[in-house]
């Protein structure tokens, strides 16, 4: 699941600005895609880098938000309920922890 999950994040990052309008098509100049695991959560980190003038905030952000929405994808049959609501499983706290230019 995980490997999958890496993979969507890789292939996200590199397809960011057909997704997002505004966006810039940069060049990327490496992508680590990272999972810790507890019993009830996952936390996904995401790290771009880019020879490109400008940020990699945006592709680092929807590399997160694909790997964690593929996990979900994923998971979800075995959380469904008799209503065919998901009542545990979220995603939050989608954030960019630091941006630096080298």
């Amino acid at each position: 699941m995980l490997e999958t999950a890496r993979i969507a994040a890789v292939m996200a990052v590199k397809k960011t600005a057909l997704s997002i309008p505004m966006c810039h098509n940069i060049p990327i100049s490496s992508i680590d895609v990272r999972f810790d695991m507890s019993v009830d959560t996952i936390i996904a980190t995401v790290e771009v880098s880019s020879i490109g003038k400008t940020g990699v905030e945006m592709e680092a952000l929807h590399g997160v938000s694909v790997a964690l929405l593929t996990i979900w994808d994923m998971v979800k049959s075995a959380e469904k309920d008799a209503t065919g609501n998901y009542p545990y499983t979220a995603i939050s706290n989608i954030r960019v922890l630091e941006k630096s230019k080298l």
